[in-house]
């Protein structure tokens, strides 16, 4: 069926749609055997709080973007190649439901759809489009991936040191590596990580000794296991603040 589409008038037409929708801002996604397979608004966990995003699923990217105003304009475009995905399914719990992680060397994060078969639709989607990615290129999946931040409604005080607590003065910092919530003191050492910056970039005193001595994957099993351990936010955190999961911090 995608095949059928590649070059298809109403495939065409679709994706011009879209690229109007985030105006001279977005990049261009029209390419040659370039297919959208579908579209949807998903909650994203943001740094400050879960926020609605217009999601976009092509065979060979996943596009994301702020929502401006519903199907007509959209700001802020994020651009996936699905060739680095993968994604994990998220237990139910409380507010957040029908979830599941979207992971890359780049960035990685969380998302929740409105109900359960939606849910089955994206994952199943996106798992044909990268399964078909990779049988086409002959590469392998990917299995490195950047850390899922922590929001920063989880953490009252650092999850490295548990002492100090956060409060306009003592800002909350996150590491790349692991993603927890985090003081300045703990978190005061740079780190190059070439996945995800050219320049090293601010991790935690745990995984900067990890890192430094070699022993990477315990710092990473020791993110994977504080997920899905760790409390999840509510739907209606009373941060008003704009979503900056791309901060300095």
């Amino acid at each position: 069926m995608v095949d059928r589409l590649a070059n298809s008038e109403a495939n065409t037409r679709r994706i011009s749609i879209v690229e109007n929708c985030f105006g001279a801002a977005g990049q261009p996604l029209t390419i040659p055997g370039r297919v959208l397979i579908g579209e949807g608004v998903l909650t994203k966990l943001c740094r400050k709080k879960p926020k609605a995003r217009q999601f976009f699923l092509f065979n060979d990217i996943l596009v994301y973007g702020n929502i401006v105003i519903q199907k007509k304009k959209y700001n802020k475009q994020h651009i996936i190649p699905l060739e680095n995905v993968t994604i994990d399914s998220i237990q139910d719990e409380g507010d957040l439901r029908n979830g599941w992680l979207i992971k890359t060397p780049t960035k990685s994060f969380a998302v929740y759809a409105a109900t359960a078969t939606e849910k089955s639709e994206w994952m199943n989607h996106i798992n044909k489009c990268v399964s078909d990615l990779l049988s086409k290129s002959g590469k392998t999946p990917s299995n490195e991936h950047a850390a899922v931040w922590v929001p920063d409604s989880e953490a009252a005080v650092c999850m490295r040191c548990q002492k100090a607590k956060f409060t306009p003065v003592n800002r909350r910092h996150h590491c790349r590596k692991c993603g927890f919530v985090v003081c300045g003191p703990c978190s005061e050492k740079r780190f190059l990580l070439p996945s995800q910056s050219s320049k090293p970039v601010r991790i935690c005193d745990f995984c900067y000794h990890l890192l430094s001595t070699g022993e990477m994957t315990a710092c990473q099993s020791a993110r994977s296991d504080s997920y899905s351990q760790s409390p999840k936010p509510s739907l209606n955190d009373v941060s008003d603040d704009d979503d900056d999961e791309d901060s300095s911090d």
